[in-house]
């Protein structure tokens, strides 16, 4: 996971989705056949904290709720999961749900 700003997450945006945008994650799959340094390296996931931190105000809740929110929805992402359709969005966040309500209750 890399935690950057707005300006390099709308860089990244338009360098590899041409989406001339800043936006709150963003979910890089590994290169299928590409060398693993890891057994279960499944990409890299980016967060912008500026975003997460409006959002988090926005929403009542904590910055790193957020943050737990966006990462779990970025390595749906890296898993296949999708949210351009209704029907994949509804799927895609009621697991999401379910993982930040897990994460949430474990001990820290």
């Amino acid at each position: 996971m890399l935690l950057v700003g707005d300006r390099a997450i709308r860089r990244l945006n338009r360098a590899y989705l041409s989406r001339d945008h800043s936006t709150d994650v963003l979910a890089f799959p590994q290169p299928q056949g590409s060398p693993s340094p890891g057994p279960h390296l499944l990409g890299d996931v980016v967060i912008s904290v500026d975003t997460a931190a409006r959002q988090a105000k926005a929403h009542g809740h904590s910055l790193n709720q957020e943050l737990a929110l966006l990462l779990i929805h970025g390595l749906l992402h890296l898993l296949g999961y999708d949210d351009s359709t209704p029907a994949a969005r509804r799927r895609m966040w009621s697991t999401q749900a379910c993982l930040l309500a897990i994460s949430a209750r474990r001990p820290s």
